[in-house]
């Protein structure tokens, strides 16, 4: 299991991402949450719970693609299901192994 090695990689990852998708992220901030793993607002901020520079990349990677996929689709449908898959693959296994892990921290 891979885990970032700090703060600027993850956020590196953020950018790379962001780039790719052309997504302009106005900030980026890793902090504590309680009840999420991230969130985002229309204005391009970001923010991620610093729990997932702990856990596996592939995991951190699935947050940072779901959040930015949601400044161009807002729900969970059909187009972000398809765009999930052409950025990650197999993302619902990636999915998964996230809500394990949730409901193992409650």
């Amino acid at each position: 299991m891979a885990k970032w090695k700090d703060k600027s990689e993850f956020k590196a990852a953020v950018h790379k991402y962001a780039g790719e998708m052309d997504i302009k992220v106005k900030t980026l901030a890793i902090r504590p949450m309680t009840n999420k793993w991230a969130s985002c607002s229309t204005d391009g901020n970001l923010n991620f719970s610093k729990d997932l520079l702990s856990i596996d990349k592939s995991l951190g990677k699935y947050v940072i693609v779901h959040e930015l996929l949601h400044f161009n689709v807002p729900n969970h449908g059909k187009l972000w299901k398809s765009l999930m898959m052409a950025y990650l693959g197999d993302y619902e296994k990636l999915e998964e192994r996230l809500k394990k892990m949730a409901a193992k921290s409650i």
